[in-house]
């Protein structure tokens, strides 16, 4: 199926005329959402926001023909994804909706019927959630958090904000399922940037210390942290230490940049969060999960912290500058 043609599949345009939408069922349709992120978080309203109005456009209004039951969770914390999943499971949902693929998988250890809908899992199928993306064939769909080009991009961005790098460590939590997509990915790169590249591996806050420690021991080196709960988990002990020993690094999450990283190269997730409501909509309509393909982001965003840039050291390349789609002074 051509990407096109999916898209519109899930959007409904060619599978649902103005006359199918506009009937609604009768009862109170309910959905389980578990966010990846505590209550508190800035990032929660407008996510979630995006994902009320998607499903709004879909013809689904809350108190009217549909109900959102929503949790929070930290992905590094499987007793408490697990509570909250069995929760959310024991409110009878019509389908659940999980960012992450840790509180993917919190759900599928409780429910193997109800559909559920991932956000942002990075190999669903090395997770064991789907057989494949054209056809999941289980009771899960969703949406992947990257591509493996990706990987790519993040080196590039490192070497275009300072060129002065020879020397970049991957750092990441070999748990994650992403893990195979980047190591391989890694393997395949470096050499056409004259970048020496290094698989470091880490599990908890004592390791990732150790790691950036040894690697300012050498010059012109720079920093990539692929995306991964510990990692994010410990967010501002990262920042802390990349600015401690003057490391470039570039991160996959823009909430690295706010909390005084460098650059980030990322999926948006408040676009993800507004294409899984097709999806939503889709299986309350009676659509199976086995049957509705797997879809990468179709949107990627930059933000570049600019106080930072200036502390290290760098002049950021206008044309990197013109890319960049938020800016941090």
């Amino acid at each position: 199926m051509r990407r096109r043609e999916f898209i519109a599949l899930l959007g409904g345009t060619a599978a649902w005329p103005l006359s199918a939408r506009a009937q609604q069922p009768d009862r109170i349709r309910r959905v389980g959402v578990l966010m990846g992120l505590a209550e508190d978080d800035p990032d929660s309203k407008p996510r979630l926001g995006a994902f009320r109005q998607g499903l709004e456009k879909l013809g689904w209004s809350e108190g009217r023909n549909i109900h959102l039951d929503v949790r929070f969770a930290l992905p590094a914390n499987e007793q408490q994804a697990r509570m909250l999943a069995k929760e959310l499971l024991a409110l009878s949902p019509d389908v659940v909706v999980a960012q992450s693929t840790a509180l993917t998988a919190a759900f599928r250890r409780e429910g193997r019927n109800v559909p559920i809908v991932f956000i942002a899992v990075g190999d669903p199928i090395g997770a064991g959630f789907i057989a494949s993306l054209a056809r999941p064939g289980s009771n899960l769909t969703g949406l992947t958090l990257y591509d493996g080009s990706v990987t790519g991009k993040w080196l590039e961005m490192l070497k275009e904000i300072d060129p002065r790098v020879t020397r970049a460590a991957f750092i990441i939590n070999p748990k994650t399922s992403s893990f195979p997509l980047v190591a391989r990915e890694i393997e395949t790169m470096g050499q056409s940037l004259a970048i020496e590249l290094t698989l470091s591996t880490i599990e908890n806050a004592d390791d990732i210390g150790r790691v950036m420690e040894s690697f300012v021991s050498l010059p012109n080196g720079g920093l990539v942290f692929p995306p991964n709960a510990t990692t994010t988990a410990n967010r501002d002990l990262i920042v802390a230490l990349a600015a401690r020993y003057r490391l470039p690094a570039v991160y996959a999450w823009r909430e690295f940049v706010t909390a005084g990283g460098l650059l980030s190269y990322g999926t948006s997730f408040v676009e993800l969060f507004r294409q899984t409501a097709p999806y939503v909509d889709r299986i309350l309509r009676g659509s199976s999960p086995a049957d509705l393909p797997v879809q990468a982001p179709t949107r990627y965003e930059t933000v570049l912290n600019l106080k930072t840039a200036k502390a290290l050291g760098l002049t950021v390349p206008a044309g990197l500058l013109a890319a960049v789609d938020e800016v941090i002074e």
